[in-house]
């Protein structure tokens, strides 16, 4: 699964590692995130993320 990085802050959401505070189970892609989830640093959408190029 594909890391995604907010163009704003630089979190990197990590599919393996999900996002426990928003209650986002680890092994969640961000395809599969819900539409009303938001970076968790800095507030943004999922329009404002992009693949991180490894």
């Amino acid at each position: 699964m594909k890391k995604y990085i907010c163009t704003v802050c630089d979190y990197i959401y990590d599919p393996e590692k999900g996002d426990p505070d928003s209650d986002i189970q680890p092994g969640t892609a961000f395809e599969d995130l819900p539409d009303d989830w938001v970076c968790p640093l800095c507030g943004v959408t999922k329009e404002d993320f992009e693949v991180v190029e490894e």
